[in-house]
């Protein structure tokens, strides 16, 4: 009689502890199973607005716009008071403030915890994208180190030992060997190294389209040898898939996994653009990466954390003048009613004699400005972003949530 009291005893402790655990699992600590980062270069105010005006006037509202929970970011690095694109995006992957040019490590050389590191402890599947270069610092912070990042061929060669789930982005030159196509002097075809580790390998639009969400093997997409066209190059029956295309695609795929996943989004065009002083490709670039985060929106589901962030701002595009509310598109470039310049920059190859897009201090290439980045949100976590932050403090907030 004892006895069975005893067992009765403790199978309503085991109970009362099975239910107090799914209590706090599913009730206090709600973590999202979708996790999702946008990074953008040049996500900054005076863009934000641009964008909106060029689209549909005064009046209009982008996808951004309807995130809650908004942060201005500073994004110093470590040694300059002005990242380059490797401290920032090292601040974001790490949350650790490094010199320039450094990736993923810290002073010491030290390799630093990336959130897709903290991911894979998690159980998480994890992915990234990029329409740049897969090699390129801002990508190759999520997944790399080194002290110099400017040497894109050992970059490339950890990617094929960072266990990522879903790879898609540009820049497949830096994966091949010359006899290849590619610009590698090693002979290291990185493909078909990725291939032999169980990879799908995906090269077209179509190709990335067909391929099943269901799958056991990780999936590699390299739809160019360099970074990928602009949005407003590819054309209808292009074989280069949208920013948009990639987001959609990479949930589907990473979204079948019972642990969740977390997915980093690079959205890297919109500073080529700058460093030539291209204002509309800017606020092009802007306006596919507002339709990627729409798409995310719709394919991730309301209980995804969704973040986008800018990385640092670069040339001090202003789009200045006295447009109707009405006026959008085309109307708002060249030159303005007063006769002056809509689009003006702060330095880059547009000398102070241009006719329209001036730059006030000529340069080779526009040089990054000093300038707090914005950071928006929405969803678990996302209310931590209010007021002036670090930008490493967007590490915390995507550690926190998984």
């Amino acid at each position: 009689m004892k006895l069975r009291n005893q067992l009765l005893a403790l199978c309503c402790l085991l109970v009362f502890a099975a239910a107090g655990w799914l209590y706090v699992r599913t009730w206090v600590v709600q973590k999202p199973f979708g996790v999702i980062l946008f990074v953008s270069d040049g996500l900054v105010a005076r863009h934000i607005t641009a964008a909106r005006l060029y689209e549909n006037g005064a009046g209009h509202r982008l996808t951004l716009e309807s995130f809650p929970n908004l942060a201005l970011l500073r994004n110093d690095a470590r040694d300059f008071a002005v990242p380059d694109a490797a401290a920032a995006a090292t601040a974001l992957a790490t949350g650790v403030k490094v010199g320039h040019r450094t990736l993923g490590q810290d002073a010491q050389g030290q390799r630093l915890k990336t959130i897709l590191d903290a991911a894979r402890e998690q159980g998480r599947a994890v992915g990234l994208i990029t329409t740049g270069n897969l090699a390129a610092p801002s990508a190759a912070a999520f997944y790399a180190q080194t002290g110099d990042a400017r040497e894109s061929a050992p970059i490339a060669a950890q990617l094929t030992g960072a266990k990522l789930d879903v790879i898609l982005g540009g820049g497949a030159g830096d994966f091949l060997p010359e006899a290849k196509g590619g610009w590698r002097k090693d002979g290291r075809d990185l493909l078909a190294e990725l291939q032999a580790q169980g990879f799908d390998l995906v090269r077209s639009k179509a190709e990335l389209a067909n391929a099943p969400a269901y799958r056991t093997a990780g999936i590699a997409g390299f739809f160019s040898t360099d970074p990928l066209a602009f949005s407003d190059q590819i054309e209808s029956g292009s074989q280069q898939p949208s920013l948009s295309d990639m987001v959609r695609r990479a949930i589907e795929f990473l979204q079948v996994h019972s642990a969740g996943y977390v997915l980093v989004i690079d959205a890297s065009l919109a500073t080529t653009a700058a460093e030539r002083n291209e204002g509309e490709r800017v606020i092009t670039e802007t306006l596919a990466l507002d339709r990627a985060v729409r798409t995310a929106l719709e394919y991730a589901g309301a209980k995804s954390l969704i973040l986008a962030v800018g990385k640092h701002a670069t040339g001090g595009l202003t789009l200045s003048g006295y447009p109707l509310v009405t006026d959008h598109g085309v109307g708002l470039l060249g030159v303005n009613a007063t006769g002056q310049p809509a689009l003006t920059w702060a330095s880059g190859p547009n000398g102070p004699t241009a006719k329209t897009e001036p730059a006030a201090y000529q340069t080779v290439s526009a040089l990054n400005n000093a300038e707090d980045v914005l950071a928006l949100g929405r969803g678990h976590g996302a209310e931590k972003l209010h007021g002036f932050l670090d930008n490493t403090a967007i590490y915390e907030i995507l550690r926190d949530a998984l």
